[in-house]
């Protein structure tokens, strides 16, 4: 069992009041074109809204494939998880088989990666909020080059094949960090604008470019390939910085990004 690590403090760890905040984010719309999207993973008070809009569409589905960044530096470099994972809403299954018929070429099955992560677990609730009876192929990246998304993005696709599954695959990241508001807001633009571009190698080149301090931009290259392969085109749904609600003078970007057929 992977337990929660930031329920108390990224989001309120009691029931009722998980889902009373929820319920000021979501307004339940689900759009059945998107294929894949990017999320925010930062505390709910200050990403919540924009992870809200892009939860608020997102279709239902038998599985859900969500790669985040390996913030803490443990386990595998790509690290697939097995574990029933449990939130403050209950417990969420893995969805075995769809891992099995991954070829695991570059993804290894490891539990130690996901242990203290809080980038897929703070996508969980929102799952659990609009959706019911679904697995999950929780993957956390501690590599996030552009070949390491596309070996990715090969094993998600390849298992997808062969699972027939319908699955909707989402990218946990956050966009710039600790900038002023204005500046943060110009930086993620150009990063946004990259990706909505759906050039994959014009992406990549922006973020490093310009040390774009987007901590997924690994987990949004895989859903960028994926959802590439499968002739989606992209669309900002929401953007916002914690300097909404917070001091403006170091702020963290957030985006909902949906990928449409």
């Amino acid at each position: 069992m992977r337990h929660p690590v930031v329920a108390g403090s990224f989001y309120p760890s009691n029931p009722d009041s998980l889902l009373a905040m929820l319920a000021e984010f979501v307004r339940p719309s689900p759009d059945p074109t998107i294929a894949a999207c990017v999320a925010p993973h930062a505390g709910y008070m200050y990403s919540g809204r924009t992870a809200g809009k892009i939860y608020s569409l997102i279709p239902k589905a038998e599985t859900y494939v969500i790669l985040g960044p390996n913030h803490t530096g443990y386990g595998s470099m790509v690290a697939v998880s097995t574990d029933t994972w449990l939130t403050p809403l209950g417990e969420i299954e893995p969805d075995v088989e769809f891992i099995e018929a991954m070829p695991k070429v570059i993804v290894d099955m490891d539990e130690i990666a996901h242990r203290y992560e809080h980038s897929i677990e703070v996508q969980l609730p929102f799952l659990q909020y609009v959706h019911k009876d679904f697995k999950i192929v929780p993957i956390c990246l501690g590599m996030q080059d552009e070949e390491t998304a596309r070996e990715v993005a090969h094993e998600i696709l390849t298992a997808e094949e062969r699972t027939g599954r319908k699955i909707v695959v989402i990218a946990s990241s956050d966009m710039h960090h600790y900038l002023p508001d204005r500046t943060c807001r110009e930086a993620d633009a150009k990063v946004i604008d990259a990706i909505l571009s759906m050039d994959v190698a014009r992406y990549y080149q922006t973020i490093y470019d310009m040390q774009a301090s987007v901590c997924g931009y690994g987990a949004i290259g895989v859903v960028m390939i994926y959802a590439k392969h499968h002739n989606c085109y992209a669309s900002l749904v929401d953007y916002s910085t914690s300097g909404d609600v917070a001091d403006k003078s170091s702020v963290v970007g957030y985006a909902a990004i949906a990928f449409r057929r």
